[in-house]
């Protein structure tokens, strides 16, 4: 049996990102984690040291393309065996009656970085022939969200993305998969800003996500490799 690489993380937070590096870690795997600040990293890595998992911690803001690939660089492309790219978009929604070419080709922004990391690690992956890359998109991708306007686009992109790259990289034995999420994910930074000021925001009963039971379904779906999107919908 090879021995494991590395699983990157990419867009790290204390929400979902972290739930997925502390389940990668549980399997064997070193964790590579990629966030715009760091300023949680030496938390993140002395939770994951506690698990007994490997853990490196890199600053980059995945817009910042170049600086992207040369992270990647330092990882090590050749190790790189796991990908979860979970970014979010940055921009406000416009709704979609409103939104022109300029603001949609904005909200892209996030996507391009997806394909740039894919198209670093592919070529190591098929040559050891084993990897998984995941992805996570907002609900608007496959529900109708007009007041999410041109974010929806995006997220449409990324989740096709994925799903024709399941089709594509499955007779190489990798997968590809996305995560659709429709809710507020516990412990995430969303979670507690809504948290804090629910008088404003309305109560999150019965619309939270839990990040921990959503990485286990991630990891069973790269590793029975048969199903391309897993949708988490708490918005009913």
């Amino acid at each position: 049996m090879p021995a494991k690489g590395t699983a990157v993380i990419v867009g790290v937070g204390p929400g979902l990102g972290m739930s997925m590096a502390r389940r990668f870690g549980s399997e064997g795997y070193r964790v590579a984690l990629l966030s715009r600040s760091d300023t949680r990293h030496d938390d993140y890595r002395r939770d994951l040291a506690g698990r007994g998992v490997d853990a490196e911690t890199y600053t980059v803001d995945v817009t910042d393309r170049p600086r992207l690939r040369s992270v990647l660089g330092e990882i090590g492309r050749e190790d790189i065996d796991l990908v979860y790219y979970g970014p979010g978009p940055v921009q406000h929604p416009t709704p979609i009656t409103e939104v022109d070419s300029a603001t949609a080709e904005a909200a892209f922004s996030w996507v391009w970085p997806a394909i740039d990391v894919v198209s670093a690690v592919l070529p190591g992956m098929r040559a050891r022939g084993r990897g998984g890359l995941l992805f996570a998109g907002g609900l608007s991708s496959v529900r109708p969200m007009p007041a999410l306007g041109q974010l929806a686009l995006a997220a449409a992109a990324l989740r096709n993305y994925a799903i024709t790259l399941h089709t594509a990289v499955a007779d190489d034995g990798l997968y590809a998969g996305t995560l659709t999420i429709g809710g507020v994910v516990e412990r995430g930074d969303i979670h507690a800003l809504i948290s804090a000021d629910a008088a404003r925001y309305g109560s999150l009963a019965g619309h939270t996500l839990d990040p921990d039971r959503i990485a286990d379904i991630a990891w069973e779906m790269l590793r029975t490799r048969d199903q391309a999107e897993k949708v988490f919908d708490a918005l009913d």
